[in-house]
């Protein structure tokens, strides 16, 4: 049985000062949860956000990483640093990343590695564009993202990472995937998973959705078999919002 998963990506939003507020908005509505629930500030608000969500079960994550141990690589973090603080997850991948910043598969896969070195869970971003999506190729490009961005990992390696699934045309842009969809998409890329690490593996592997999450849609997409959690961009920096998110079984 697969641990539901709900992650806030905060992009570049929150000073420390605002973290601070948030999470004493946030904690008294999830005091009770059995979701595993992550987030993942900008990097001057992560040594805030660890010693705010101390006393709780929220683990807090990076928003990026660079590969190497250290050196002179102005401007990076390394995941040596990001473990020293207490950091449990790190967002790579993400197609803000991709489409800004010159992220590719090959640097996905190292930043993968390195970061599952130092015991921090990646959270792996894959999806397909507007135009990717209406020309029928989907599937394809899913399936090279992950392929090429979890390349040489073993099948125990494999088991700790977590795959969130963003429809590019769907993030920050209020146009959710049906729940169907999403589904479908993220049973193939389970299959796909299957087809590199084998069935057993697969299984064990927790794949989110991501894409314009809100209170509104978050029980109809966590009720598909496959879709284990959800990695929340907008709805994560509104405390009652993410709250509402993380508790969608109990309405």
């Amino acid at each position: 049985m697969r641990k539901p998963f709900i992650a806030g990506n905060w992009k570049m939003y929150k000073t420390p000062a605002e973290t601070k507020v948030f999470f004493k908005q946030l904690l008294p509505l999830i005091e009770k949860t059995d979701i595993e629930v992550g987030i993942c500030p900008p990097f001057i608000d992560l040594e805030t956000a660890i010693n705010m969500a101390k006393e709780s079960s929220i683990g807090i994550g990076a928003q990026d990483v660079y590969w190497e141990e250290e050196g002179a690589f102005t401007g990076e973090v390394s995941p040596s640093m990001l473990f020293s603080i207490g950091c449990r997850y790190c967002i790579v991948g993400h197609s803000e990343r991709r489409q800004y910043f010159g992220e590719t598969d090959e640097t996905v896969n190292k930043k993968v590695k390195a970061l599952l070195k130092h015991q921090i869970t990646p959270i792996v971003c894959v999806g397909e564009s507007l135009e990717q999506r209406e020309q029928g190729v989907t599937e394809k490009v899913c399936a090279t993202q992950i392929k090429q961005g979890l390349q040489g990992l073993t099948p125990q390696e494999a088991e700790k990472i977590v795959i969130a699934y963003e429809p590019i045309w769907a993030i920050g842009t209020g146009k959710t995937a049906s729940a169907e969809d999403a589904q479908e998409t993220i049973k193939y890329i389970r299959s796909v998973l299957a087809e590199c690490f084998g069935e057993s593996p697969a299984q064990k592997i927790r794949i989110q959705y991501g894409g314009s999450v809100k209170p509104g849609n978050i029980k109809e997409l966590m009720a598909q078999p496959d879709i284990d959690g959800a990695l929340v961009g907008g709805a994560s920096l509104k405390a009652e919002d993410f709250a509402a998110i993380i508790n969608y079984n109990k309405k």
